[in-house]
């Protein structure tokens, strides 16, 4: 039978998403993510493949069907991508869904998986409640489908009258912090997150720990055990994890405690130097528990990619741009946004210089250094780039590519700083400029007068970035000639670059509009 499900849904998916369709929360595109996730379950746990399997079912469905089907061959590693895609998000929470799952079904009295775990399962873990179903039904039990559907109705209830407020009852504001340092509650040392080596091929490996925990809180007070379904804060004595600050998101992942029991770690904030990671409580935690922190690695190390990318930026900016000040910036697993003083739209030769600049940093292989530095020597530092109207701490930690933090404070006034990207900042960053692999801007637009905003991918996002970007410049130069010899229906053409608008990068609508004019 998996095989029979394996095969219907690939080519279900491939056709779906090759006719635009995307897996989503919402509408048609939730109906392909619980096919792909049924899929990916099947391949999984009855199959036993490794992951991407089942995007390499793509290529045998588009060989069967390209007669019928012609347009599956226009971007099949688009469709590989967006499968891949999907699978890693869901098999980051299969093994703990599957633990909740199989823990309940061993303790039922009865044969019925009670709906609020049913509901839980889809909530914190991404289980689509057909997937609960046949899970259940492999068991011989059944799911109670009506108490899903009131868990359901309650959760959003909660979400319209107050789901903000009940995060933020999860959180800690002055008076909480006083209650912590009263009771004698050190700050979270939270250096272990910048503990992590490479090989030469750009492989990371980090360094996990064990804490202890010092403080939880919910419902807008400090409680000392919490139980399944619990949305928690968790104040630890130390952690490996990355609290969102600077621009760089938190860490997502899971804190285990024992028994199986354990938080799905979904946000990491700090409060006064308290690292608050919050999640859903699985089981039963309390104050003074003995418990393993693991992070998404995949997810920290994009993460970096983008972060280390986001400072060359910065400098390629300068260098292309000359008066281009931060105003401001993101960054994320998937890619980094950057706002930035400037006063008219970045030319074609503005913006490829920008990539050029960080791609011979990607070449050059340097070294990236990170270190603390007294705040009054490094302000002096040649080249520094910083957003001088932030408050920084003292010492501030440097980070600088290819020449060492101790020779740039040795002597600050020397040129060799502004030879390259200098920042202070206190984000996670990969070891070596080249473990980057690749960098490309993908939009630049106005958010407000003067300001400009610029989109950017890294690594596998940025080569399929410019695969496509590659095919759609092929597309626009067909249409150029068209209009330059003067072969073409104006109803058509414009139909033709409309389309083409739709789906390229800013770069390239810029080249097309100005070609055509």
């Amino acid at each position: 039978m998996a095989y029979r499900v394996l095969a219907d849904h690939a080519r279900t998916l491939t056709v779906a998403i090759c006719d635009g369709g995307l897996p989503d929360n919402v509408g048609r595109g939730y109906v392909l993510r619980r096919i792909l996730r049924r899929a990916v379950r099947y391949a999984v746990e009855k199959l036993g493949a490794k992951p991407g399997f089942f995007a390499s079912l793509v290529p045998v469905v588009n060989e069967i069907l390209k007669d019928e089907f012609p347009e599956l061959l226009k971007d099949p590693q688009y469709t590989m991508d967006i499968i891949n895609e999907e699978e890693a998000q869901f098999l980051k929470t299969l093994n703990y869904g599957k633990r909740l799952f199989d823990k309940t079904a061993n303790a039922l009295q009865g044969d019925i998986i009670p709906g609020d775990v049913a509901w839980r399962l889809y909530d914190t873990f991404g289980f689509p409640l057909d997937l609960t179903c046949l899970m259940a039904e492999e068991k011989g039990l059944q799911v109670d489908c009506q108490g899903y559907e009131q868990a359901k109705l309650k959760a959003q209830e909660m979400s319209r009258c107050g789901g903000v407020a009940d995060d933020d009852k999860t959180d800690i504001d002055v008076h909480g912090i006083n209650q912590l340092q009263k009771s004698n509650i050190a700050p979270t040392e939270d250096i272990l997150k910048y503990n992590y080596t490479a090989n030469d091929s750009g492989q990371y490996t980090f360094e996990l720990l064990s804490a202890t925990v010092k403080a939880i809180r919910s419902g807008g007070k400090f409680i000392e055990k919490a139980e399944s379904g619990d949305r928690v804060g968790v104040i630890l004595d130390k952690t490996c994890m990355y609290a969102e600050q600077g621009g760089q998101i938190y860490d997502t992942g899971f804190i285990s405690g024992a028994n199986d029991s354990g938080i799905l770690i979904n946000n990491i904030q700090v409060k006064a130097g308290y690292i608050l990671h919050k999640g859903i409580v699985e089981g039963n935690i309390a104050v003074g528990d003995t418990v393993q922190i693991s992070f998404d690695e995949d997810r920290r190390r994009k993460i970096m990619n983008n972060h280390t990318a986001t400072h060359l930026l910065n400098f390629a900016l300068r260098k292309h741009c000359g008066d281009a000040d931060q105003k401001g910036s993101l960054v994320t697993d998937e890619r980094l946004r950057f706002d930035f003083s400037y006063k008219s739209p970045l030319t074609t030769e503005q913006l490829e210089g920008v990539d050029e600049v960080v791609e011979e940093f990607i070449k050059k292989n340097d070294i990236v250094y990170a270190k603390n530095a007294s705040l009054g020597i490094a302000r002096e530092i040649q080249g520094l780039r910083a957003m001088f109207d932030e408050t920084y701490p003292d010492p501030v930690r440097v980070v600088s590519v290819g020449i060492p933090v101790d020779k740039l404070v040795q002597d600050p006034t020397a040129p060799a700083g502004s030879l390259t990207s200098v920042e202070f900042c206190g984000g996670t960053h990969l070891l070596r400029a080249g473990h980057m692999s690749n960098f490309t801007v993908i939009s630049e637009k106005p958010i407000s007068k003067g300001v400009r905003r610029i989109f950017a991918v890294t690594g596998s996002e940025a080569d399929a970035a410019k695969i496509r970007g590659s095919t759609l410049q092929v597309e626009a130069d067909q249409l150029m000639s068209q209009v330059k010899d003067g072969k073409y229906e104006y109803n058509d053409i414009i139909g033709k670059i409309n389309t083409l608008i739709q789906n390229k990068t800013t770069r390239l609508q810029f080249q097309l509009g100005e070609k055509i004019r």
